[in-house]
């Protein structure tokens, strides 16, 4: 198991749906919620050390409510 699949993440701060973590292409991180689409700004990294540093700080900025909203005149 990936130490990523143990990162916890609260519901979406907006529409209260499951959240999941995103890798972007081998460089980077988001959470995003499943049901809304609210997801968080990317979190990325240079090095394969800095991978699960980057998931962390991409799942404290959703737990702390800090997410971009998808929606029309955002």
């Amino acid at each position: 198991m990936d130490s990523i699949d143990t990162i916890s993440l609260q519901d979406c701060p907006l529409c209260g749906g499951a959240a999941a973590i995103f890798e972007e292409g081998g460089w980077a991180f988001t959470v995003q919620c499943c049901d809304c689409g609210a997801h968080t700004a990317v979190s990325t990294y240079n090095r394969p050390e800095e991978r699960h540093e980057a998931a962390s700080r991409a799942a404290y900025t959703w737990n702390l409510g800090k997410v971009i909203n998808p929606a029309p005149g955002e």
